[in-house]
């Protein structure tokens, strides 16, 4: 952190976003109770609820199957992400009017520096144009947390909702945030604030008290304790990283199975349908990903993403689902599975790669290509079984 200047950071977090994106291409869902999910099925979670959904106990990360016990008529509905990403670099170029100093924490949130600029206008008077001008001009609902370090504004963004703002001065921070719970903590996970909360540590004062570090001790490292007590006290980053910037985006998806997966043949047949789904993002959206992960939870809940990353960018089926192959060889241990993922990042958009970046197989022609995936075919029908990977009918993996 840099010592000895006072940083002027907001955190602009919008409210609903997937929700909100949804009702402007479909007003008739203004009002309603809906989610974002995956339509006519069962399977995979809720991305996101609508305000209306919430009030029947429907949130974000739920199994759909769940969600619809809650409210049989909700209505599930998908966008393509081009849509979600189109308005978030809308919400980009909007901030960018404002400072240079901008750094994305996820398509539907982002932090800036507006410590300049506050030299000549009143924060608050900033950030309200900000908000107003968000909803007016794209309808998108914010909340805004202003503090001096990221941490703080990303917490103070969090305590009104919708369309909150909240300064959250250091000396604010035992009044505001202290008598919060401590499943509110950012950075305390679902799996550790219940933990907490069986010991007696149930607000965000309990677990910053002294006299409780020893029972805090018991549940997490004294690492991570120090680092979440720094955090409160106003002692960690109050700098941008302008290279957390939109093309650093990742794009993903996750389903939940009713039946739980079992053996490297079956989970690679469901990992490859997963990472098509992906592909079909990252070509219709024109971009080149340099990064890929899995994301891999088994029945006990016990959650493991692994990524690797490339040496070049590339939009190639074979070379992306050739890693996500790699990623489960080197990480699945025989469990049953309950959750799959597979993500793309560290994208760029085509037009922005150098050429000398694209590997090998942009150079190579069509039937070259095939000879290659039906090698591949082969090896993995070898080892996983005839139906693993195969072509769709009139239809390659490059459509």
């Amino acid at each position: 952190m840099e010592k000895n200047k006072v940083h002027i950071i907001f955190h602009i977090d919008f409210n609903a976003f997937f929700c909100s994106v949804a009702e402007i291409y479909n007003p008739a869902l203004r009002n309603t109770a809906f989610a974002i999910g995956r339509e006519n099925s069962n399977l995979g979670v809720i991305s996101t609820a609508s305000y209306e959904a919430r009030k029947y106990g429907i949130t974000s990360g739920m199994p759909l199957a769940l969600a619809y016990k809650k409210l049989r008529t909700l209505n599930v509905i998908s966008l393509p992400y081009s849509y979600y990403l189109d308005y978030h670099n809308k919400f980009i170029n909007l901030l960018k009017e404002y400072t240079n100093l901008i750094e994305v924490g996820s398509i539907d949130e982002a932090y800036i520096d507006v410590t300049k600029l506050s030299e000549t206008r009143h924060p608050l008077v900033i950030a309200k144009e900000i908000q107003t001008r968000l909803l007016k001009e794209y309808h998108l609902p914010c909340s805004i947390g202003i503090a001096t370090t990221l941490y703080l504004a990303k917490m103070a963004s969090d305590l009104e909702k919708p369309l909150g703002l909240t300064v959250m001065r250091n000396k604010d921070v035992k009044n505001k945030l202290y008598p919060l719970s401590v499943k509110d903590i950012f950075g305390i996970g679902k799996k550790t604030y219940p933990k907490l909360i069986d010991k007696g540590i149930k607000t965000i004062g309990d677990f910053l008290n002294e006299d409780n570090k020893k029972i805090v001790l018991e549940i997490i490292s004294e690492d991570y304790y120090n680092e979440i007590k720094e955090n409160f006290k106003g002692h960690s980053r109050n700098t941008i990283l302008p290279l957390h910037k939109e093309d650093n985006l990742s794009i993903s998806t996750m389903t939940t199975y009713d039946r739980r997966l079992y053996g490297e043949d079956e989970i690679l047949f469901e990992l490859n349908i997963l990472t098509k789904e992906v592909f079909k993002r990252l070509k219709k959206d024109k971009y080149l990903t340099k990064t890929i992960n899995i994301t891999i939870r088994n029945s006990e809940f016990k959650t493991i993403t692994r990524s690797k990353s490339l040496d070049f960018y590339t939009n190639d089926f074979v070379i992306i689902f050739d890693i996500v192959t790699e990623l489960l060889e080197e990480n699945y241990h025989n469990e049953e599975i309950r959750l799959l993922g597979v993500g793309f990042s560290n994208l760029i958009k085509e037009e922005l790669a150098n050429k000398e970046e694209y590997n090998l197989f942009n150079a190579l022609t069509k039937d070259d290509k095939v000879e290659v995936i039906n090698d591949l075919i082969d090896k993995l029908g070898k080892k996983y079984g005839p139906k693993v990977i195969h072509f769709a009918k009139n239809k390659t993996l490059f459509d």
